[in-house]
């Protein structure tokens, strides 16, 4: 098809021609909100290197859930930040636990909600590493039956999903199976499989402080460069058992979103993570940008690269504009 005879503009020359002819269709049923819970009541403190985000109580993190879920959000994940960390992150898998309250407390108040919880230990260690070191080194096997503490005292306290985000390699399987003996066979885990060591964290790493005190990440984390060890790394965790199949971070990794997508018949779930967020609050503060038509812009494209849920701070948001 060739100008004259095809015209495509055709097809653009009105909003309704427009709409009829859109490929890709966003809903509030695409996004996953991301909370820090911290303890404490009536607390609600400003995230600096994240606007519009914040330290919330377990009473505020009800009121947040609940306003997510009256914008049809279907799905909130939840992360700790406790008082207390050690070498060991013990308060990962404490029992009465900073998420293992949150979590209670959400399911009491906003049942109808699905509660995803972020399984790891980076927030919980003195060191920052999502694993136990030995010396300068992250012992991989020895941290898998803590990751594994860490997703059973979740689905005992009631999450829905567990979201292991270490990178270690057989937690899923480790995970799959301890779940499986305490009788939490329903309860599906999604995989952060496809994990990059990405610049992308570093608001996140000081909302959460769980900055590593140690080398880096990158002997457990992918390197950004890499793509076809994606394809091996979530290929691993569907044999292991997981449910969903991760790709974190979104925006710079569209390609990796939709290559995943070609090769694993699992949803796809992919994190808007916090550099992402952080970028358009800062440009759109400064007048560069319209914020709120790049924050649809960009969601959109993690969409259309293939992914079937977006966990994002901008989920609210989001279902605002989108709701009307």
């Amino acid at each position: 098809m060739f100008f004259p005879d095809y015209r495509a503009r055709r097809m653009r020359a009105s909003e309704t021609l427009r709409r009829m002819m859109q490929e890709t269709r966003l809903t509030t049923d695409d996004f996953i909100l991301p909370l820090f819970a911290i303890n404490g009541k009536d607390i609600k403190n400003p995230i600096e290197s994240m606007p519009g985000q914040f330290h919330l109580s377990i009473d505020h993190i009800v009121k947040t859930v609940k306003e997510a879920r009256d914008l049809n959000i279907p799905a909130v994940m939840i992360f700790g930040i406790p008082d207390k960390k050690d070498a060991l992150g013990t308060s990962a898998y404490a029992k009465n636990g900073i998420v293992q309250r949150a979590v209670k407390e959400v399911k009491n108040k906003v049942p109808d909600i699905t509660v995803i919880t972020d399984v790891c230990l980076c927030q919980y260690t003195d060191h920052g590493h999502c694993g136990i070191p030995d010396k300068k080194k992250i012992d991989n096997d020895a941290s898998l039956d803590l990751l594994a503490r860490t997703a059973v005292s979740h689905a005992e306290a009631g999450a829905d999903m567990v979201a292991p985000s270490d990178m270690m390699d057989g937690r899923v399987a480790e995970i799959r199976e301890e779940l499986d003996e305490k009788g939490f066979e329903d309860i599906p885990i999604m995989s952060y499989a496809v994990k990059y060591c990405s610049a992308y964290y570093g608001p996140f790493r000081s909302a959460a402080d769980s900055a590593p005190k140690f080398g880096d990440r990158r002997t457990y984390q992918m390197d950004p460069a890499n793509s076809r060890e994606a394809i091996r790394e979530a290929t691993m965790d569907v044999e292991e058992g997981a449910d969903i199949i991760m790709v974190k971070p979104a925006l710079s990794y569209l390609d990796i979103i939709s290559s995943v997508r070609q090769e694993i018949d699992l949803p796809i779930a992919a994190y808007n993570v916090s550099g992402e967020y952080a970028m358009i609050k800062a440009a759109d503060k400064m007048g560069w940008i319209d914020g709120t038509k790049v924050m649809m812009e960009t969601l959109t494209s993690i969409k259309r690269a293939g992914a079937d849920m977006i966990l994002t701070y901008f989920a609210i948001e989001a279902a605002k504009v989108l709701n009307g």
